[in-house]
């Protein structure tokens, strides 16, 4: 059975999330702040975070600075409905998706699935997968694992999934609807950044190539493009 761990200072909307969870088969641990919700990840292992932002004692930004500092379990960030800064910043220090407030349990539900779909352990057939390289890039697609220039790089699970289908289509674009399907699990919405942000985080931990660029490559109202060499 999969642990979800809720963080929110809203305990009406935790008890509620709580049943429906365990009604869909999830162990569920809860917390009402930043600081009980850190100590939980870092004291026993669950396989995923719904983390809201507005919290007492540490807020859901500063929670997840934590969080990423010991581990890489999965995030999903609740923020207001609208307020953009707050789901760029999220993004950009390492959750994995987010979920507009107020929501149904159905849609958060939703995210947790496609996420946990994505990092659980794949099938046995599975094991016999071999690396994908892509000159200095090598994925493992059953450990979900990536080195760059033989030397390990550390991806939250949502951007080793949009590196994975860029590798597998290294040299073809492939649009931000593509990947928002295929790595979020979720259709792009309008004005959604979440592809840009998180592709951004991989260039900076990828770095650039000899001749400066970048290996992922924009491709202006197409989408993006992992270079072959």
């Amino acid at each position: 059975m999969q642990t979800v761990l809720l963080i929110d200072d809203d305990k009406e909307l935790v008890e509620m999330l709580k049943e429906y969870l365990e009604q869909e088969n999830f162990a569920v641990q809860s917390a009402h702040d930043g600081v009980a919700g850190t100590q939980l990840v870092l004291q026993q292992p669950v396989d995923i975070v719904v983390l809201d932002v507005m919290m007492p004692r540490l807020n859901g930004i500063e929670t997840l600075k934590v969080i990423r500092q010991h581990s890489n379990v999965p995030v999903i960030m609740l923020t207001a409905k609208g307020d953009n800064t707050d789901r760029i910043v999220g993004l950009e220090l390492g959750a994995d998706d987010y979920v507009p407030k107020p929501s149904s349990p159905r849609e958060i539900v939703a995210r947790i699935r496609a996420i946990l779909r994505r990092v659980k352990p794949q099938e046995i057939a599975d094991t016999l997968c071999e690396k994908i390289t892509v000159g200095a890039l090598c994925v493992w697609p059953t450990q979900r694992l990536v080195e760059w220039e033989s030397e390990p790089v550390i991806l939250t699970s949502t951007e080793y999934s949009l590196l994975e289908i860029l590798a597998k289509n290294a040299g073809q674009v492939v649009s931000k609807q593509e990947l928002s399907q295929q790595a979020l699990g979720r259709p792009l919405a309008r004005f959604d950044r979440s592809i840009d942000v998180h592709l951004s985080s991989i260039r900076h931990k990828l770095g650039a190539l000899q001749d400066g660029r970048h290996c992922i490559q924009t491709v202006f109202r197409s989408g993006y493009q992992l270079l072959k060499s």
